[in-house]
C-alpha cells in the first residue's frame, strides 16, 4: 500500500513539475520587475524631493484562474498554452499620487533596454464604459536562470491611489457571487469613478500650484 501511494504521489509531481517550474519563473520575473521599481522610485524620489510611486503590489494568478482563462479561449491546459497565450500570469501594481506620475513612471520602466513592450492599453485616456481607470503594459523580461536565460511576460498595472480605490471597491460590489448589479447601481459606480477622475485632476493641479510657489490655486470646476 505504501507503495502504491509513494508511485502516485510520484507520478502526481512528475504530472505537475512542468507546472511548479513556470509558476516559478513568473515569480522570478515578478521579483525583477519589482526591483526595477523600487530602484526607479528611490531615484526619483531625490530628483522630485517627493516620491511619485506610493506602493507597488504584486500577484500570481491562481490555478483556477489561469485554468478559466485557457477555458474561455478554448485552449488546452497545457504550460504552452499558459505561456503563448495567457500574458497577465505575472502581475505587479504602482500606485502612485498623481496621473502625471504615472506616465513618468512608466515611460522610465520602458526606456530600460532589457524592456520590451508587447502590448498596451491605456485606460486613463480612454476609460471603460464601467468607469475603469488604469495604463496596462504587457512587457517581456529576461530572467536569469543558473544555466539559461529565460524570457517571461509580465502585466504592469498603474493607478492612482484614487483609481486603486475605485477598482477595487468595484470590484468587490460587481463580482459577489450570484448577485446581479443592477443598472442603477452600475450608474453610481460610473459617477464615483468620474468623481474620483476629477479629484485626481484637482489635486495634482494643487500640487503644481504650490510646486511653482503660487498662493492662489485656479478653480478647475468653472
Amino acid at each position: 500500500m505504501r507503495e502504491e501511494i509513494r508511485d502516485l504521489k510520484g507520478k502526481i509531481q512528475e504530472y505537475t513539475m512542468p507546472y511548479r517550474e513556470l509558476m516559478a519563473y513568473y515569480k522570478c520575473a515578478i521579483m525583477e520587475v519589482e526591483t526595477k521599481f523600487k530602484v526607479l522610485s528611490e531615484e526619483l524620489s531625490l530628483e522630485y524631493d517627493r516620491n511619485p510611486i506610493e506602493t507597488v503590489k504584486t500577484r500570481l494568478k491562481s490555478v483556477d484562474s489561469i485554468t478559466d482563462k485557457l477555458l474561455s479561449k478554448g485552449l488546452m491546459l497545457t504550460v504552452e498554452d499558459i505561456e503563448n497565450h495567457i500574458f497577465d500570469v505575472a502581475g505587479i501594481r504602482v500606485i502612485c499620487g498623481f496621473p502625471s506620475d504615472i506616465y513618468t513612471i512608466s515611460e522610465a520602466f520602458l526606456n530600460q533596454d532589457d524592456i520590451t513592450l508587447i502590448e498596451r492599453k491605456d485606460y486613463i485616456q480612454n476609460p471603460k464604459p464601467n468607469g475603469y481607470r488604469s495604463l496596462h503594459l504587457i512587457v517581456e523580461i529576461p530572467i536569469f536562470l543558473y544555466d539559461q536565460k529565460r524570457p517571461m511576460k509580465v502585466e504592469a498595472q498603474f493607478r492612482t491611489i484614487s483609481m486603486d480605490w475605485w477598482a477595487s471597491l468595484e470590484h468587490k460590489i460587481r463580482y459577489k457571487k450570484d448577485v446581479e448589479v443592477p443598472k442603477e447601481i452600475a450608474l453610481e459606480l460610473f459617477q464615483c469613478a468620474e468623481v474620483a477622475a476629477a479629484l485626481d485632476k484637482r489635486m495634482e493641479q494643487i500640487q503644481k500650484t504650490v510646486e511653482n510657489g503660487c498662493k492662489k490655486v485656479p478653480d478647475l470646476r468653472k
